[in-house]
């Protein structure tokens, strides 16, 4: 076997999940680093620590460092007796976790860390985090800075200080190879481990399992970024008994349907169980897709056992055979015709719910996506 390659992967989470983690655990600020680490990790935000995981499984060095975490960013710095522009008091600890004042002192840790680590490979899971500074470092330094991307580009100035995108959407890589720039297409993947943590709190991910919730949303809710999206939940809401989780509902109006619907915000595991309880899980994609299938919740919510209902896309076959192991819609009639169906046929419902899971256990997991993902850096460094 041909020498390991050393991975630091830079992940970044959502600021209204790190504040109410913080919030919910006051002294959870003061811990070790790795106590923190571990806390958040517990939580399955995001792609957690599937990447280092499964890039070990293949035989990899591999960290994943949440750069934007301010309270684990510090105490990194402090446990190796770094100057700390901030001292840990319980007001900055819980108040400044991701603010805009803490960002040289967030940059500084994470140099520091790529610098101890030392990696073959910068894998930056945000590609507008760290700076234009900090990208041109890394490279001169002789590292591959690799970028991974399933929303809007970052502008050419931006792209050209990476050596490799890897992104989910098809459509972006002939787009950054014909800006100069190196790009290979990576579908996204599902942390099968989430089902033993859902065990873990007596959720069975069974599609056959008792499901409380019949048809769900988790997501964004503004109506100024998810447009067409919210407008489309508007129209489920008024004929179907739609239970909605998710961010942006202060921005929908004061007769928004959604409201009524809204049952909170719900996050990594919290999310996973919400999935999991859920016989029918609807999906919409952003606008940058621009048609193609992509998202997380295209994993998420077969992994865990529920029917999803997703646009239909030009690559989804590539992905799921639609009508078999998921259900597409064209359109507000389409997916309500398709909605009365499948809850009033609920044999037909978990036979293409279990068919959805299988695909995604045997074909979508990380094990065989991180495999995929070093061939394509070793590629690069060799």
């Amino acid at each position: 076997m041909r020498d390991p390659i050393r991975i630091l992967i830079v992940d970044t989470y959502y600021p209204a999940f790190l504040a109410r983690h913080y919030a919910d655990r006051p002294e959870l600020a003061r811990r070790s680093y790795a106590a923190q680490k571990q806390s958040l990790i517990e939580r399955c935000f995001g792609t957690s620590d599937a990447y280092s995981v499964g890039l070990a499984q293949a035989g990899h060095e591999a960290v994943e460092v949440i750069a934007n975490c301010w309270p684990l960013q510090r105490r990194w710095l402090a446990e190796r007796r770094s100057r700390s522009p901030w001292r840990l008091t319980p007001r900055n600890a819980q108040v400044r976790i991701t603010a805009r004042a803490t960002q040289p002192a967030l940059e500084r840790a994470l140099a520091a860390q790529v610098a101890r680590f030392d990696p073959h490979v910068v894998y930056v899971q945000n590609m507008g985090f760290p700076s234009l500074r900090m990208l041109r470092r890394w490279r001169f330094g002789g590292r591959l800075v690799a970028g991974q991307i399933a929303s809007p580009a970052p502008d050419h100035e931006r792209l050209r200080h990476f050596d490799l995108v890897v992104t989910s959407f098809p459509h972006f890589v002939d787009r950054f190879r014909a800006l100069g720039v190196d790009s290979e297409y990576l579908p996204l993947a599902f942390d099968s481990r989430v089902i033993d943590r859902l065990r873990d709190r007596g959720v069975d991910a069974d599609p056959g399992a008792d499901r409380p919730h019949g048809i769900a949303f988790v997501g964004g809710l503004n109506p100024r970024v998810h447009a067409a999206g919210t407008a489309l939940l508007e129209a489920v809401s008024a004929r179907s008994p739609l239970e909605v989780w998710g961010y942006g509902v202060d921005e929908l109006t004061a007769r928004s349907r959604i409201r009524a619907a809204w049952r909170g915000e719900a996050w990594g595991i919290d999310m996973y169980t919400v999935l999991a309880q859920s016989r029918i899980v609807l999906n919409r994609h952003i606008d940058a897709a621009e048609g193609f299938a992509n998202n997380m919740r295209l994993f998420e919510a077969t992994g865990v056992g529920a029917l999803l209902f997703t646009e239909a896309a030009p690559n989804l076959a590539d992905l799921f055979e639609p009508g078999r192991e998921v259900v597409t819609y064209e359109g507000r009639e389409d997916l309500l015709a398709k909605l009365d169906h499948y809850t009033a046929d609920d044999a037909e419902r978990e036979a293409l719910a279990r068919a959805g899971q299988q695909r995604t256990l045997q074909t979508h997991g990380y094990d065989r996506r991180m495999r995929e993902l070093a061939a394509i850096l070793r590629a690069r460094i060799s």
